[in-house]
């Protein structure tokens, strides 16, 4: 996915919103879980995300996003960002995400997936460690969040 960045995409500074940046995530991930699963898909989750590089007005944001792994009704997409500079052809990667889809059927419940076709080394590693960040995410779901003072 790809769009030109605008100047009411940015903050004062020029620098494109964090916010914004997070929308086009959920879109980027939520157009390869819909592909995937070939139904509607909701967000469940995303994980760890930060903004390493800032993405400037008149640069280009590219996501390239793709299913690491089916479960039974979710799927985790991992999602890559990118800026690139329109005249060099410069491409910075900036942010990157795991998000959690789950399919849901035309009444709105979960319903399952078809599973993934491992093709490649990359493929399987990708799978690999989709699960191990499930783990983690299900051991932390129910546990309050304590924050340092």
């Amino acid at each position: 996915m790809v769009e030109a960045v605008l100047p009411n995409d940015a903050n004062p500074l020029g620098n494109m919103l964090g916010g914004r940046v997070m929308f086009l995530i959920d879109i980027a991930g939520a157009l390869a879980a819909h592909r995937h699963s070939n139904s509607h898909v909701v967000t469940a989750s995303v994980d760890y995300l930060d903004f390493r590089f800032p993405i400037r007005v008149g640069e280009w944001i590219v996501l390239k996003s793709s299913v690491n792994r089916v479960f039974r009704s979710s799927m985790e997409v991992g999602v890559k960002v990118f800026s690139e500079n329109i005249m060099t052809g410069e491409r910075k990667h900036t942010s990157s995400a795991y998000v959690t889809f789950v399919a849901i059927d035309q009444n709105r419940e979960p319903h399952v997936v078809p599973p993934l076709i491992l093709e490649t080394k990359d493929d399987r590693r990708r799978y690999r460690e989709a699960g191990e960040r499930r783990r983690y995410r299900l051991n932390m779901r129910h546990k309050p969040l304590v924050l340092d003072s």
